[in-house]
């Protein structure tokens, strides 16, 4: 954080002073977690549990021809039981400011509140970045080339330009994939959730066919962070961090990129949440200099990597 300071001499004996400093701190608007509230926790893991976490999953078994009927003199038939894996390793994360006593000593306000603020705000855009970066390993792609339809890549890199920006008709078809051709399961209920930059939604709310969120939710339901509404069977939030979402990918910009998911989508792997420490004597001098940083040891990984029936569980909306 750069002093908001210009100290100059008042008198040879070095008294100082600073000249029309705002009574107000202004700070600039904060980017909020979007991401992170949706990525599962992985159980049992933590603190001494090693760098490194498996995530096993058991594929689904076929379904017999017959249903599993059985004849009297019949025995049960055994299925192989298969179960894949996919390790994510947490690293260390981490940001900090230095400031001075000098500082702190002769300014109006106290820095430390200003400065864990501003820190906070920048632990959460990362984590959030770091979130979202996960979401986006989708191996499932759909691009729009059209107002009613659009284009399915299945190997994680979208080959195809966007034409159009996301419509209803285009949420429609994602919806339906994924319930009837993936077999996602939903989120919650019988709703997927939808994460798009604000372009992707914009759309949308001009066409006038997101569903108000007091028209769906019951009483003792909550509205999730940023949500705008539902479209499709897909409940909407909306992302503003451009490090988490492009605000315009495609021919012309035209498209606000997103993800699509069910549950079982992302998992998060914790030592330590993110949290701010402080070091009151950074590098020494008897106290002079302080410092203040954020630092957790974390990491986000998707449960499938995969575009298969039954385990892709995120369809990301981008272009080539």
């Amino acid at each position: 954080m750069g002093t908001p300071l210009t100290w100059t001499y008042d008198a040879p004996d070095g008294v100082y002073k600073n000249h029309a400093m705002s009574g107000k701190l202004m700070e600039e608007s904060a980017k909020k977690m979007v991401f992170v509230p949706f990525t599962q926790k992985v159980d049992g893991y933590g603190r001494h549990k090693g760098e490194s976490v498996d995530l096993i999953h058991v594929k689904e078994l076929d379904i017999p021809a017959n249903n599993g009927q059985l004849d009297e003199r019949t025995r049960i038939p055994i299925d192989s039981l298969e179960m894949g894996t996919n390790r994510i390793t947490v690293k260390e994360w981490g940001r900090g400011v230095e400031y001075t006593n000098l500082f702190e000593q002769l300014s109006v306000f106290n820095p430390k509140q200003p400065i864990q603020k501003v820190l906070v705000n920048q632990m959460n855009e990362c984590m959030d970045n770091g979130a979202a970066a996960a979401f986006k390993e989708a191996k499932v792609c759909f691009i729009p080339t059209s107002l009613t339809g659009g284009v399915w890549d299945t190997d994680g890199t979208p080959s195809t330009q966007a034409l159009v920006n996301l419509t209803k008709d285009h949420l429609g078809v994602i919806r339906d994939y994924m319930a009837n051709d993936l077999h996602v399961p939903f989120y919650e209920g019988d709703n997927y959730i939808g994460i798009f930059a604000t372009k992707g939604l914009r759309g949308l709310k001009d066409d006038r066919v997101i569903e108000a969120w007091n028209m769906y939710l019951r009483k003792g339901e909550l509205i999730f962070k940023s949500e705008v509404g539902r479209c499709e069977q897909i409940r909407l939030v909306e992302s503003v961090n451009a490090g988490a979402l492009t605000n315009g990918v495609g021919s012309s910009s035209i498209l606000g990129e997103g993800v699509v998911f069910g549950d079982e989508a992302v998992a998060r792997a914790e030592v330590d949440f993110p949290e701010l420490r402080a070091n009151p004597n950074y590098q020494g001098d008897f106290g002079r200099k302080k410092a203040v940083s954020w630092y957790g040891i974390i990491a986000f990984g998707p449960f499938w990597i995969t575009a298969d029936d039954r385990e892709a569980k995120i369809v990301r909306v981008t272009s080539q």
